[in-house]
């Protein structure tokens, strides 16, 4: 479902805006739409034509990479207040990953060329853009150690890490994926994953029941995260 944008979401929530001249500010206005998406559908498929810039207005998005013999890779989960697919639409004009609603998700599309146009003009909201695209380049190499030098344990460590520090802000929370999309994230099998949560929570370091997650020893946690 798509419906314009109210002009007052410039008022806070996407960053770098507020540099913006009142001009420019109309412009991506008048090139923007809000769009809603159901859990589970596909916001954009690898291998597309770029043509929006996209930013999560609210609800979760895994960026994902199908690869050989239908093998999924996910790197990230995209929350309420960042941009999406900065690395391919800042890069070339087509998507080399995939991204999908973890669940119902608003998602705002600015028209690529009007965006970019407003960053000519505007030197100082183009610098901020490249840093915000900088620290994902930055995420996507740290993950990319991590799962080359890390053992499982560490590695599942950084999935719950993850979920408590940046996206629920919480020892205690609700996965909000299934076990094999964990897996994925982690880098490692459905089996796997289950395995080491299972002995996690029989060495008492997390509770979980279901998908509900509860952390005992945070300490232990961020211990084998860092030694891997």
């Amino acid at each position: 479902m798509v419906y314009p944008i109210d002009e007052n979401i410039y008022q806070g929530g996407i960053p770098c805006l507020e540099y913006l001249t009142s001009e420019q500010a109309e412009l991506i206005n008048k090139n923007s739409n809000t769009v809603k998406f159901n859990k589970k559908d596909i916001v954009f498929k690898q291998n597309t034509r770029t043509s929006h810039v996209m930013f999560v207005q609210s609800g979760l998005i895994k960026i994902y990479k199908e690869g050989r013999n239908k093998k999924v890779i996910i790197f990230k989960i995209v929350t309420p207040g960042h941009f999406l697919a900065n690395i391919s639409i800042f890069g070339e004009d087509t998507f080399r990953y995939s991204a999908s609603a973890i669940e119902n998700a608003e998602i705002l599309f600015i028209d690529i060329a009007c965006f970019k146009e407003v960053m000519e003009q505007n030197g100082r909201f183009a610098i901020l853009l490249i840093q915000l695209l900088s620290a994902d380049n930055l995420y996507f190499f740290d993950k990319l150690m991590a799962q080359n030098q890390k053992q499982l344990p560490g590695r599942v460590a950084d999935i719950i890490l993850y979920f408590s520090k940046q996206i629920f802000n919480s020892n205690s929370f609700e996965f909000p994926m299934s076990r094999t999309e964990l897996a994925e994230l982690a880098g490692t099998t459905k089996e796997s994953f289950i395995r080491t949560l299972t002995e996690f929570k029989n060495d008492k370091i997390i509770d979980i029941e279901g998908k509900n997650v509860k952390i005992n020893s945070l300490n232990i946690i961020e211990t084998l995260s860092k030694l891997g």
